[in-house]
């Protein structure tokens, strides 16, 4: 048997030949002649806070089933990706090329809209306490009766705010999209987003994936073209629950970093900075996770 290989787990990027533009929770960004390098590391972020740990492989995940929807959703509304192949992207990035390589996008300049663009199809996290409480969710009335991960009888537009890195996004109704965006900008995101996410859904159900619910970004280009940005239908942006297991009534099974959460919860992690150190087997569960979703969604490995 060969010896099992253990991937570089990317933490932090530090480029000094490129112009670096801004830190996420997940992703670095930097300039590249009239471009941006949307880095995607392996940082995770749960409950807000970032943990000190990365999980392996997982940049390399959301970068490449980013890359997979852009081009299964480019016929419903033009996005900002330019190429994901490290190979043709401009000479000033090839030093770092063996880091950038699998897990950055190369993508045209945009203005990005100030709002998270929510879409549920399924009622769960946030959505799931708003129902309980009020029978609605962003203040949209949705029958009586629904329980925990019920299907919803249409998907709903739920936008939020875009808050800082550490603070959390707040839910809003359309009435306050309208007033944020413009009432034109936020009807045209409004049908984008529920279009992009009913084309995800058709897929993934075909290959044993709910997508219970996600988050879209969008920009304006300079000409004031609407187009899709940042990560689309990856684990981090969405729900993933497996089809097999689904049962409505309770929480779900998910492909995604719930299973961070659910060590941080039984830990009473106080959801404050710094994270906690977690367990190998938490770390090593967690990437296995998000290359099955990989490979259920695409049919391949994550290279």
């Amino acid at each position: 048997m060969g010896v099992k290989q253990t991937p570089q787990v990317v933490i932090e990027t530090n480029f000094p030949k490129l112009k670096f533009i801004k830190r996420g929770k997940v992703r670095d960004i930097y300039e590249a002649g009239e471009y941006l390098l949307i880095v995607a590391t392996d940082r995770l972020s749960a409950f807000d806070v970032v943990m000190p740990q990365g999980i392996p492989y997982k940049g390399k995940v959301l970068t490449q089933i980013s890359g997979f929807w852009f081009d299964q959703t480019k016929d419903i509304i033009p996005n900002h990706l330019i190429s994901v192949d490290v190979d043709r992207f401009p000479r000033e990035c090839a030093p770092y090329s063996d880091i950038l390589r699998g897990r950055t996008m190369l993508v045209k300049k945009s203005n990005p809209l100030m709002i998270e663009c929510v879409v549920r199809g399924y009622l769960s996290g946030s959505g799931w306490i708003d129902y309980k409480t009020t029978q609605s969710v962003c203040g949209i009335p949705l029958p009586a009766g629904l329980v925990e991960s019920s299907r919803l009888p249409e998907p709903i537009f739920t936008p939020s705010t875009k808050e800082d890195v550490g603070a959390h996004d707040q839910n809003i109704s359309f009435g306050d999209a309208i007033k944020i965006l413009g009432k034109n900008v936020a009807e045209r995101v409004r049908t984008a987003a529920i279009a992009i996410y009913q084309r995800g859904c058709e897929i993934a159900e075909a290959r044993g994936i709910i997508i219970a619910d996600t988050k879209f970004e969008f920009g304006l280009e300079p000409d004031g073209g609407l187009i899709l940005i940042d990560e689309v239908l990856t684990p981090d942006s969405s729900r993933f629950w497996p089809k097999n297991a689904y049962q409505p009534g309770r929480a779900q099974a998910s492909y995604d970093k719930q299973f961070v959460r659910d060590y941080l919860l039984s830990i009473n992690f106080n959801k404050r900075p710094p994270g906690p150190i977690m367990p190998d087997e938490v770390i090593e569960k967690t990437s296995e996770l998000y290359r099955e979703a990989i490979r259920k969604l695409t049919g391949k490995e994550v290279e």
